[in-house]
């Protein structure tokens, strides 16, 4: 990776990691820092995108398009299976620095280059699926072709908390239908985006097809706002928060163009009287506490038959114990803003007659925090209806189906659920009435796979990633003629 030095404020130097740019590395006039958010140090600067360097991006991309989009399949094909090669091949450093931009324990890490890795070779198997029809036209002596084209030049917009496997989908089904890309790295993991660009320009990816842009924190808004006011970027996808999703819903639709969102969670997982308790809790558990509770399917509201209540209590904090996220250790989140957050989010529930099952709401430290669950949440409560994105889960009792999916639909959001119950009758019954793009039957929320279409309803998002997601980059164009 090639990069240049600089010093710090203090004196020392740090390595300065450059942009990606028609395939070469794009120096800048100004950076910004990357801390480790497990121990606070200074990992490194990287190239802050200007006005300028973010027209340069696409000027690359729209130029690269038109041989792209021409590219046979099975020439696209073989350059995304050697770029999964390589992203396997160069896993040792690429899993250290993800476990140092983002805290991630190294088993999170592998995992994404792992799916990363497996949805590069889907997706080349798909490459060739593409296809149009001929209809049959209500006029005698005309027919019809419908074709299915590529938009040009797309924006793709990961976050830091799966960056392998994110970053990828973001642009790879993309790629694949025949578009050019810019992806913007986030502020928190960007040497993690430009390792995985780097392994597709290395893989033989054509000069300025897929362009790496970042940028400091408080250039967010005029970078993104330029790249999406741009009449040459057609289309944007976006996974982070809901309230970013909602800003960058809003520029596209100023500018007439089509999104792709997934957003926030508060996965609700339902456990039945008849359900499997030792393994229920520990599917919950893992749920709610794989890297610390910051993933959008992280399981926040684990609602119990009454009949069970007390026995799957006791079950789920012995899951936690045996699961053990960090090692014995407290998680680590991306920074304190998310600690401070989850126990403001506790002392609220707290102070209005919550009761912690488990863990300490104040054993935070920094970037650092434990699991804790909470039962007794009620609506007046902001726990109740916010996305905590940590390790904080809540036990809900209910004593009937229809008020286990009444309370699971209570909520903004609509991404991922459970239900456990031995009775798959009564577990497709309650899946199809939850309001969720997916419904995990005796497994938990966090579930991602590339033979499955991904997405959320409500303020989870739109659109869809997975086995469907070629279809999103694609649109169609209607040609008729005279026999």
């Amino acid at each position: 990776m090639a990069a240049i030095m600089e010093n710090n404020t203090n004196g020392h130097s740090a390595i300065t990691h450059p942009l990606l740019i028609s395939n070469a590395p794009h120096t800048t006039t100004s950076s910004f820092p990357v801390h480790s958010p497990a121990t606070g140090k200074l990992l490194h600067h990287f190239s802050s995108a200007s006005i300028s360097d973010t027209t340069h991006a696409i000027e690359s991309a729209q130029k690269a398009y038109p041989a792209w989009r021409s590219l046979p399949p099975q020439k696209k094909r073989d350059i995304f299976l050697r770029a999964a090669e390589l992203l396997d091949s160069r896993r040792e450093s690429l899993a250290k620095i993800c476990a140092d931009e983002t805290g991630a324990p190294a088993g999170w890490a592998n995992f994404n280059l792992d799916l990363a890795a497996d949805i590069l070779k889907d997706v080349a198997g798909r490459i060739s699926s593409i296809v149009g029809t001929i209809p049959t036209t209500s006029t005698e002596g005309v027919s019809a072709l419908v074709y299915k084209e590529p938009y040009g030049v797309i924006l793709a917009i990961a976050p830091w908390n799966a960056p392998f496997i994110l970053g990828i989908r973001s642009f790879a089904f993309a790629l694949a239908a025949g578009n050019t890309a810019i992806l913007k790295a986030p502020e928190f993991s960007p040497l993690c985006s430009h390792g995985m660009v780097s392994c597709l320009h290395d893989a033989g990816l054509p000069e300025g097809v897929l362009n790496l842009l970042a940028h400091a924190p408080s250039d967010a808004a005029a970078v993104t706002k330029h790249l999406i006011d741009d009449p040459r970027v057609k289309k944007i996808n976006f996974t982070g928060s809901t309230a970013v999703g909602k800003i960058i819903s809003r520029l596209a639709g100023e500018n007439l163009k089509p999104v792709l969102l997934e957003l926030g969670g508060k996965a609700p997982a339902i456990v039945l009287e008849d359900a499997d308790l030792p393994h229920a809790a520990m599917e919950c558990a893992v749920g709610a506490f794989l890297h610390s509770g910051q993933i959008c399917m992280s399981t926040e509201r684990i609602i119990v038959h009454s009949s069970i209540a007390d026995a799957f209590e006791s079950e789920f904090v012995k899951a936690i114990q045996n699961f053990s996220p960090e090692g014995g250790e407290k998680g680590v989140l991306i920074n304190k803003v998310g600690v401070q957050k989850n126990a403001r989010l506790l002392e609220d529930a707290v102070s209005k007659g919550a009761e912690i099952v488990y863990g300490d709401p104040k054993n935070g430290a920094e970037a650092k925090m434990s699991p804790v669950v909470v039962k007794g949440v009620k609506k007046d409560m902001e726990l109740f209806y916010t996305e905590s994105f940590g390790p904080t889960v809540s036990l809900m009792v209910v004593s009937s189906d229809e008020e286990a999916i009444e309370l699971a639909n209570d909520t903004e959001y609509g991404l991922s659920a459970a239900v456990f119950t031995k009775d798959l009758g009564r577990a497709l019954r309650i899946a199809r009435q939850v309001e969720s793009g997916a419904v995990h039957i005796n497994g938990m929320t966090v579930h991602d796979e590339t033979s499955l279409p991904h997405g959320g309803m409500k303020s989870s998002g739109y659109g869809r990633f997975g086995a469907s997601g070629l279809e999103e980059w694609v649109r169609t164009k209607t040609v008729t003629f005279q026999d």
